[in-house]
């Protein structure tokens, strides 16, 4: 490398510094600048006379060279804070004879819109890999992953620490939505099999006729091809059967002794395989009804519940709501590369009176639409759904006199108008009053 240096011009070099990067900075260990690219000057709008040799805070704002100087530690696709947009930033430590001797920065992307519509292809690449590759790795979530501190949650947690180091099955009951996958991969990610495959497949999503063959496999005796199934590509490691309960009776049985004697016949061969896998299924449907209707059969039932783990529904663990709110908020405010937002109280309040039927999913939906809905640095009411505003959560009935029930609802409806509308001469049209009625009423029910 040294050799090749030596026998390029000083020209090229230069060429080479200006253009190998967007945007560039060198550094001493003092934090001055030694270098600094013609482009990255325009764009800071300072001459690079006047930035060669000044402390790098005073040229860049939000920098972090110095720390990555004093850490002697890289900084990696770091989203960076300048000119009131977010970047992506790497920054090096420069050593020489083990001694750090300065840093190089380096700008990767200027716009953070350009890195997500990078990131997007790249994504929607790598599904396309993963959809052809029997191989591909799953998105794993970990215990630290569930959210919650609720006793419900910090009962199950426990319990998933105790089991997973065995090999028993495990039957996560919950309605949709509940994170029934996450947590199954916690029960894989604490297990022996940690490092084996985590296969999943979902009964529900899958038509009948094909399901077996992607359960267990089929062979094509024209062709001599013996395609994988499922329990295949689990073997030693963990297989998830998602909404089992969607699974039909004729498989259940062939499932049964799959489990019971660990080993699958693919279809079209008279060959079987032997097979070491632990199962962890879910449902979104007690199978108990299943089985009361004929729909499910009970010796499968009592084979896969050797332990059952049963996952509150969002509106039975409400304690867990602002902490669930707040990390969906910090994770999708990195993703939008916005700098800071923050949920307004009204906004709160309508999160936390909805009766959430889609559940941990359904919130986390809400939060990432009304980050990217957000119009400054406070969510408000108008970045939410409509059903979020008009539907509350239920209370426990009590009983009232009609007069309080319809004074209640005259109150409730006249506190929603003022939340959407500021002008109260179109708010007293909508409710068909004059002005001096609502104003009367606002003051009674002190809004």
């Amino acid at each position: 490398m040294k050799s090749i240096v030596q026998h390029l011009p000083e020209s090229v070099l230069s060429q080479i510094l200006e253009n190998a990067f967007q945007w560039f900075v060198v550094v001493d260990k003092n934090s001055r600048i030694l270098y600094i690219n013609e482009d990255y000057c325009r764009f800071l709008e300072v001459e690079r006379d006047q930035a060669i040799g000044k402390p790098v805070d005073e040229v860049i704002e939000n920098t972090k060279m110095h720390e990555v100087i004093k850490s002697g530690v890289a900084d990696v696709a770091s989203p960076h804070y300048i000119k009131g947009t977010y970047m992506l930033a790497n920054r090096v430590p420069l050593i020489v004879d083990e001694k750090i001797v300065g840093a190089f920065g380096s700008v990767v992307f200027r716009d953070m819109n350009d890195w997500k519509k990078l990131s997007s292809h790249v994504r929607t690449t790598m599904d396309k890999i993963n959809m052809t590759s029997n191989d591909a790795p799953n998105k794993s979530y970990r215990l630290e992953d569930i959210k919650g501190s609720s006793q419900a949650i910090r009962s199950i947690k426990e319990t998933i620490q105790m089991i997973a180091p065995s090999d028993l099955s495990v039957l996560i009951e919950g309605e949709s939505g509940t994170g029934k996958e996450l947590f199954a991969q916690s029960i894989h990610g604490r297990s022996e099999r940690a490092d084996l495959p985590f296969v999943k497949i979902n009964c529900a999503a899958i038509p009948a006729e094909l399901l077996e063959a992607e359960i267990f496999g089929s062979y094509h005796e024209h062709e001599n091809k013996h395609r994988k199934g499922r329990f295949e590509l689990a073997d030693k490691g963990t297989l998830f059967i998602d909404e089992i309960g969607a699974m039909p009776l004729t498989l259940q049985a062939k499932l049964l002794r799959a489990i019971q004697e660990g080993e699958v016949e693919p279809i079209g061969s008279h060959i079987t395989k032997q097979v070491n896998v632990r199962i962890l299924a879910a449902t979104n449907r007690p199978l108990e009804h299943l089985i009361d209707q004929g729909k499910f059969r009970e010796d499968l039932y009592y084979r896969i519940q050797a332990i059952t783990l049963r996952i509150p529904p969002l509106r039975e663990r409400m304690e867990d709501f602002t902490e669930l709110a707040n990390t969906f908020l910090q994770q999708y405010i990195i993703k939008a590369g916005k700098r800071r937002l923050v949920l307004s109280s009204q906004t709160r309040e309508y999160l936390q009176n909805y009766h959430w039927p889609g559940n941990v999913r359904e919130l986390q939906n809400v939060i990432q639409a009304a980050v990217y809905l957000a119009e400054d640095e406070t969510i408000e009411p108008s970045a939410l759904p409509e059903q979020l505003k008009q539907v509350r959560k239920k209370q426990h009935p009590v009983l009232v006199n009609l007069q309080e029930a319809i004074e209640d609802l005259e109150r409730t409806m006249i506190q929603q108008a003022l939340v959407d509308e500021n002008d109260k001469r179109v708010i007293a049209k909508q409710l068909g009053l004059s002005r001096s009625t609502l104003y009367e009423k606002i003051k009674k029910y002190n809004l």
